[in-house]
């Protein structure tokens, strides 16, 4: 009998940033873990990002790295982006799906470091071999769409009685994102075993739209002038500035 997708070989992306816009933050940490089976142990990858730029308290405050421990420790961006997009291009091709908790954010962001440092871009690196992206958030909003609550990874953690130690530090977000995925396709395995990771890839686009839909929705009833990006997993290019 063959392996279902998530009893199989998955890894997982994560990033520690300056802050939450795509365009403008940069990358401070980065972890990619990768897991054969459920249950046997991981390897990770971890960098640590001289991002040239200041990092806000308010950052510091979400993953404790400081500009001084990011200047004495931590690397250029350039050679560290390109051994991202190296490592997950080779993920690709070896055929393993790659969980992003909240893909648009951390994907984008790895594009826009890629264009700023390498003059380079992050769908060049999946030419040969396309990315299958496994986004916790969106297959669970998908998945169990009337559960009330929020659906931060901590709060899918807790649902999915999943184990998040040392929350906001890539490489244990990016296990406990692995981790969620797993338990999403065991608790609604009757709805994903027959799909593979590129039909979900491609469902997950359909589902990501009409959730960013819902919720530009509900922001215009709710008066809040915010724009909702339907794009997954990777937010298109803005237009240079005339």
């Amino acid at each position: 009998m063959t392996t279902c997708w998530y009893e199989g070989p998955l890894a997982a992306f994560d990033t520690e940033t300056t802050g939450v816009d795509v365009e403008t933050d940069r990358i401070v940490s980065a972890a990619v873990v990768v897991q054969d089976a459920p249950g046997t142990r991981p390897r990770v990858t971890r960098w640590l990002v001289n991002p040239g730029v200041p990092v806000p308290a308010a950052a510091t405050a979400v993953h404790g790295l400081t500009d001084e421990h990011l200047q004495h420790h931590g690397r250029w961006p350039a050679p560290v982006v390109y051994e991202i997009a190296e490592q997950l291009a080779e993920h690709a091709a070896m055929g393993r799906p790659l969980v992003v908790m909240n893909a648009p954010f951390d994907l984008t962001l790895l594009d826009r470091e890629l264009r700023r440092h390498r003059a380079s871009s992050l769908d060049r690196w999946f030419e040969a071999t396309p990315l299958r992206v496994l986004d916790p958030r969106v297959l669970d909003k998908h998945l169990d769409r009337y559960r009330k609550g929020r659906r931060t990874l901590t709060d899918l953690c807790a649902h999915y009685e999943v184990t998040l130690e040392g929350a906001h530090d890539a490489a244990a977000d990016a296990l406990a994102a692995l981790d969620v995925v797993r338990a999403l396709g065991r608790c609604f395995a009757a709805r994903l075993e027959r799909l593979s990771p590129a039909e979900l890839h491609t469902l997950q686009t359909t589902w990501h739209a009409a959730q960013a839909r819902g919720l530009q929705a509900w922001f215009a009833r709710t008066g809040t002038e915010e724009t909702v990006c339907t794009d997954w997993p990777l937010r298109p290019e803005l237009p240079a500035a005339a």
